[in-house]
């Protein structure tokens, strides 16, 4: 079993616990605004964080920080460099399976098949979002994003990824732009709305998705609903790119794909980290350059790890998608083996930025981004523990034959 952290329930500060350093504008509206300029206040000298982050990487892995949050983590068959990842804080298999028998239900709802239905059955995402949202205990809410992350991977598996399932990259950019109605309904456009409504309703990926975001409405604000669609919509731009890819049969350098990969990650996922825990971040503090490069970061280092996990599933279609190993593979010639231990350090690197991230926007005194920066932790520990776990990825990296 991972080793496991206590979650303490967050208790909101009278206004006498309240930092002195909270001076500015008052009254209502003007809490961002105070939040914003103690995140510019709380900015370090570059200089020395950039020293200070070359001297940690000189250092062994289990001397830097000393954080009892991170561990340096052995996945598949412990044949690779291990992953520098965030601890797991909560596993409730109970919860998780609540979450998924009502996933599934909702799955014959939206449509799907009852071979998909069994598919869903075995992603598990109930567990997934029990493991990486340890500040939820409601199901209902967890159902949430549950719903949200089915229906993306049924989009990404259906519309982009797996040729067997039907995937065709010439057809990818205009199922999402109806994916796009879907989550984000346009106004009504008289005579011409009928076939655009018949087409969402007779599309189980499009169903799943305008279903997920009404029950992300019942509990999160508009500003965070158009959070959660807008950053889908960067994420489909990505997929676009893969598409544009496998159309020309061309295999992208991995510094290309990767600039694509960071807005195709779970940070999509971990917009719903607030929801989920019952409060809301700011807008204007959610993207704050800091706080926003700090989710970036986090929702990458979690992508990489499902890019390392699905390298074997990934070689197994006769048009593989773009992975961040086999990217390094092509471009350095070099074995599969070779590119793993690469795109682990890229990943450790990348976490370890993050840590240091959180660590200084620590000086900000808002309850509300420390709960969410906790959150993105929480998530790529959690996360970890589903792909190490999930027969979809298969327990071992993949080695060439």
């Amino acid at each position: 079993m991972p080793d496991t952290l206590p979650i303490p329930r967050p208790v909101l500060p009278s206004d006498a616990a309240v930092p002195a350093v909270l001076t500015g504008p008052s009254g209502l509206g003007t809490s961002a605004a105070r939040i914003a300029a103690q995140l510019n206040e709380a900015r370090v000298n570059e200089a020395g964080v950039n020293e200070a982050r070359a001297d940690q990487s000189t250092q062994p892995p289990s001397e830097v920080g000393g954080d009892p949050a991170y561990a340096e983590r052995p996945w598949g068959d412990g044949s690779a460099p291990p992953l520098y990842c965030p601890i797991t804080e909560r596993t409730d298999d109970s919860l998780g399976v609540v979450v998924d028998e009502r996933l599934v239900a909702w799955g014959e709802e939206c449509g799907f098949e009852e071979d998909e239905l069994d598919q869903l059955r075995a992603a598990r995402f109930g567990q997934l979002v029990t493991l990486a949202h340890p500040d939820c205990d409601d199901p209902d809410r967890l159902l949430i994003s549950a719903k949200l992350n089915a229906a993306w991977w049924a989009a990404d598996d259906l519309y982009a990824d797996d040729t067997a399932l039907g995937a065709v990259p010439a057809e990818l950019p205009p199922r999402l732009s109806l994916a796009m109605a879907a989550m984000d309904p346009v106004p009504p456009m008289g005579e011409f709305t009928r076939e655009l409504d018949e087409t969402l309703a007779n599309d189980r990926v499009l169903v799943a998705l305008r279903s997920g975001v009404d029950h992300l409405s019942r509990y999160g604000t508009p500003a965070q609903v158009q959070r959660v669609c807008y950053s889908t919509f960067a994420m489909f731009v990505s997929w676009t790119a893969y598409a544009a890819w496998k159309h020309a049969d061309k295999s992208p350098p991995a510094w290309e794909y990767l600039a694509a990969r960071q807005h195709d990650s779970f940070y999509t996922s971990m917009t719903l980290i607030d929801v989920l825990g019952g409060y809301e971040l700011d807008a204007n503090v959610f993207y704050e350059p800091r706080v926003r490069s700090a989710a970036i970061q986090a929702g990458t280092a979690a992508v990489l790890v499902n890019d390392l996990h699905s390298v074997t599933k990934d070689l197994a279609d006769e048009n593989p998608p773009c992975n961040m190993v086999l990217q390094i593979a092509a471009d350095r010639g070099c074995s599969i083996e070779e590119a793993t231990e690469i795109t682990v350090g890229l990943h450790n690197d990348v976490v370890r930025d993050f840590q240091a991230a959180h660590r200084d926007l620590q000086a900000v005194p808002s309850v509300e981004l420390q709960r969410f920066l906790r959150g993105l932790r929480s998530w790529m520990g959690g996360s970890f523990e589903w792909h190490s776990t999930n027969p979809r990825y298969g327990s071992r990296p993949a080695t060439e034959e």
